[in-house]
């Protein structure tokens, strides 16, 4: 059964009016549910893990300064919401659904989680809406347990995962791989394992056949036990923050590609929905519902 993390603290508004698009965490699992993708039994409400987890990837400074809310003002202007305990707390819960999803994955192929792919957050800092980096968190708690060896992550969110790059830096058993914007956000990039920098207007063509060219190859150069994909929708033509040209079906082509390749290859994979920031709402959720779908029809 494909389980999905997902928890009412996901839909909180961080900031009137501001451009997050937090109403696509309820649209998201009340679409699935009523096209029938998805019934209640697959979705699984996350909480509050212990903190040790979080000091696997991690600074005990930061992460403390960011528990009571003592980072200094420039630090918490970075990361670009105004800080609360229940922000923080939303943090902290969605970083126990991507370890959790993770155990499922491990169980049934695949897990997810509709929030998720906070990889803007460093080992001692937050940035750009991210506090505290999920899949980080996930990669090193399987390994931590003994329940996988190598792990790569995919990361095709339109920015570049600068905060994964830099946590993975000196740690040969997870592979970082992003696939971004050239002149996307962020404009002073790190330095992951492979980075792939796309033009601005780069359409559906060039995107997969890149993509195609390149994971079959990281797959059989890594051998990974386990894949977490950052499968973020703001790569399509119409999303705000975004600078590539991809299609709806070209993003749905994209997220074919990759759960079909780990199901061939039977490498379990975890993913995080991550960005999406078209004005038309409808198109955030059909993008991300896509992910989904595929999801279902590949595994199950």
């Amino acid at each position: 059964m494909l389980k999905i993390a997902h928890h009412p603290i996901y839909n909180h508004p961080l900031k009137e009016g501001h451009r997050f698009p937090m109403e696509k965490y309820n649209l998201l699992p009340e679409q699935l549910l009523y096209e029938g993708t998805c019934k209640p039994e697959n979705f699984f409400e996350p909480e509050i893990p212990n903190n040790k987890h979080f000091f696997t990837v991690h600074e005990p400074e930061y992460f403390f300064n960011l528990l009571n809310i003592t980072l200094s003002q420039k630090e918490a202007r970075r990361i670009g919401f105004p800080l609360s305990e229940v922000l923080i707390e939303r943090e902290m819960v969605i970083a126990d659904g991507t370890i959790k999803a993770s155990e499922y994955a491990l169980e049934n192929g695949i897990a997810m989680n509709i929030a998720g792919g906070t990889h803007h957050a460093f080992s001692n800092k937050g940035e750009a809406f991210c506090m505290l980096n999920d899949q980080a968190i996930g990669a090193k708690y399987l390994q931590n347990k003994g329940l996988v060896d190598k792990v790569l992550i995919i990361d095709l969110d339109v920015h570049q995962g600068n905060g994964t790059a830099e946590i993975f830096q000196n740690d040969s058993s997870v592979f970082t791989f992003s696939m971004h914007g050239k002149s996307n956000y962020p404009f002073v990039k790190e330095r992951s394992d492979l980075d792939i920098a796309l033009e601005n207007e780069t359409k559906d063509q060039e995107y997969l056949s890149t993509l195609k060219e390149i994971v079959p190859q990281l797959i059989h150069q890594e051998k990974p036990d386990f894949i977490y994909y950052l499968c973020g929708v703001d790569v399509i033509a119409t999303d705000k923050l975004g600078k590539l040209s991809l299609t709806l079906e070209g993003c749905k082509e994209r997220d074919r590609f990759i759960l079909q390749t780990c199901f061939d290859e039977k490498i379990p994979v975890m993913c995080s929905m991550g960005g999406g920031y078209s004005k038309d709402i409808k198109i955030i959720v059909e993008a991300h519902s896509n992910t989904f779908r595929l999801a279902q029809n590949i595994y199950f």
